[in-house]
Formats: C-alpha cells, structure tokens, sequence
C-alpha cells in the first residue's frame, strides 16, 4: 500500500509532536494523588493558618487534596528536615517561613540541611508584619518616648520571646542595634502571652495576629508596626521606620519542596498559588492576619529568600545569637 504525500506530513507532524505532546500530558498529570503539605509549627498559630488556606486553594484549583500536616520542632527546623528528605516528585511541600529559616541558617550553621541548597523555591505567599507592644504599666505612649524611657532604664525592661533566634527575638535585637536601646531578652518555649499581660515582661515585637485583640482591648499598647509603612488596618499606629530611619521587618511566607522538583511541577503550584492570592476572598481571610498577599514567579521567590540570608544572618553575627 502506497501513501500519499499529505498522509506522509500528517504522519511526520503528528510524529514530531508527540514529544511535546507528552510532556504537556506529564505537566497536566500532577497531582495525580493526594499533597502532604508539612506546617513546621503547632496546629493553630499564625503560620497553621496560612498553611492551611494555602492548602485549601490549591486543592480548589488543582483538582486533588493538598492536605496539611503538623510536624513542630526545633524552631520549625524538624519539619524543614522531613520535607529535605522527601522525594523531588511534589507530593511533599513546606509551609515555609523564610525570614525564620534564614535565621535558623545563621544560629546554627550545622544544621541537618541547608535551606539554601536543599530545597527548591516553589511559591511566594505573603508577608507578614509584626507590632512593637509594650505592656500599660511603662509610661511610654508613643514610640520616642518608650525609646526614651528605655535608654533612661538600660537593661531594666524585659523583651519577651518565642525563644532564642526566633522573629520576635531577632526584630527586637534589630530594633536595639538601630536605637541604642538595652533590654533583657527573656525567651519563652510556651506562649508569653500571659506574663506580658501580667508586666512580669513588658516589651515584644510579635505577630499582628497575635496581639491584635489585646490592643484592642487596651491590655497592651501598640507602638508600632515592623512593617516599612503603616497597615492598612491600623492607619493610627506608626511604623516604626518612621521614628528608626530603615528599620523594617518582616515574616515571609511561602512554599518550598524538596531539591530537583521538576519544573513542570513547580510552574503548576506557582500558577494556582499566584491565582488564588486574586481572589478577594483569600485577600480578605488574610487581612484578618495581619498578611500581605506577594505573588512572585519561583525566580523572584528565590532572590527573596536569598535576601533573607543574607540580611537576617548579618543581624544574628552582630548580635552574636547563639543556637541553645
């Protein structure tokens, strides 16, 4: 039988496509089964709940369930651990926080892994700022005065924590290197929530959706946000950059997985985390947070989490932490 020269192309077009054809079918696969997305914190804190509704979208948009799992530990480094041994195929992601593990990396250089080697950058999630509160007991209204009354009291006010090198320890040791001031760090493994309500402490630089309804309530008073600018949600509480020239500080969000997770893989996450960051009901749900949505393609992601090293681990070096 013979053919004729249009059979031939058709065959030899459809025979060179086929490649790509694949490889299109390979892409739109995943996920073909169920994601473990690994929250490196306990069930119920500010990155617990960004991890979950991130898990959500994408299970909204990519057709499986992408299901969190709890693994604390060690400043989040246990779940960083488990998710760097994991298989490259997708299937287990980290809820990462960078700014924390940029200064994991730098508390502890021996570390089991590498956050700069042995996971690939996956999506942007958003930013989160944190706020300067003091306990009603100093007789500090605004942020030139406390700074004022904590250099006329060296060394006598108590910064709490949520332990050694952790965010709210580091932006506090930034805010002293930028102002002059000397407190006593006193890091907590439980929450200081209650001693800071007590004034057995009186200072930390925490999460806005931690001490949000406590400012609110007058139990404690804001003096400013960590962010560059002021949140939209609290128009009447400076930032502290604009007392501290260049002061700012931040809780970074997003996904990892683990080293040589294939691009293909990567591009899908990326693409339906960027979508679901849009939508004003995500918009709403983490304004509610203190969260400002960031959606960056993975090469941005990663740039950020370079950044994040390289700032945070020159903080930790000049205020000499030190692993416990």
């Amino acid at each position: 039988m013979t053919m004729s020269r249009r059979t031939l192309l058709h065959l030899g077009a459809g025979a060179a496509a086929l490649p790509a054809s694949t490889r299109l079918v390979s892409a739109q696969a995943y996920p073909a089964r169920s994601v473990r997305v690994i929250v490196p914190y306990p069930a119920g804190n500010a990155s617990d709940i960004i991890g979950r509704l991130a898990a959500q979208a994408l299970t909204d948009r990519l057709g499986q369930s992408f299901v969190t799992e709890n693994r604390p530990g060690a400043g989040g480094n246990t779940g960083a651990e488990t998710v760097a041994r994991a298989a490259p195929d997708g299937y287990t992601l980290l809820l990462e926080v960078v700014t924390s593990y940029a200064i994991n990396a730098a508390v502890d250089p021996k570390l089991s892994f590498n956050f700069a080697r042995d996971f690939t950058p996956v999506a942007s999630i958003g930013s989160g700022t944190y706020m300067l509160v003091i306990n009603p007991s100093i007789p500090a209204k605004t942020l030139p005065e406390f700074i004022a009354y904590a250099k006329a009291n060296a060394g006598k006010l108590n910064m709490a924590s949520a332990g050694n090198g952790t965010a709210t320890h580091v932006f506090g040791e930034l805010f002293m290197m930028m102002t002059g001031v000397q407190m006593q760090h006193v890091p907590y493994r439980t929450s200081f929530i209650p001693d800071l309500l007590g004034s057995q402490v009186q200072v930390v630089f925490g999460p806005i959706s931690q001490l949000l309804e406590y400012v609110r309530s007058d139990k404690l008073r804001a003096l400013g946000v960590t962010a560059a600018t002021r949140e939209a949600h609290l128009p009447d509480v400076p930032s502290i950059g604009e007392v501290v020239p260049g002061y700012a500080a931040a809780g970074r969000y997003g996904l990892g997985a683990p080293r040589n997770t294939p691009a293909a893989v990567v591009n899908t996450i990326n693409g339906a985390i960027n979508e679901a960051l849009a939508s004003p009901a995500l918009k709403s749900r983490f304004a509610d947070l203190g969260i400002e949505p960031a959606p960056m393609t993975p090469a941005e992601f990663s740039k950020l989490i370079d950044d994040e090293l390289d700032r945070w681990g020159k903080v930790v070096r000049a205020a000499n932490i030190k692993a416990e």
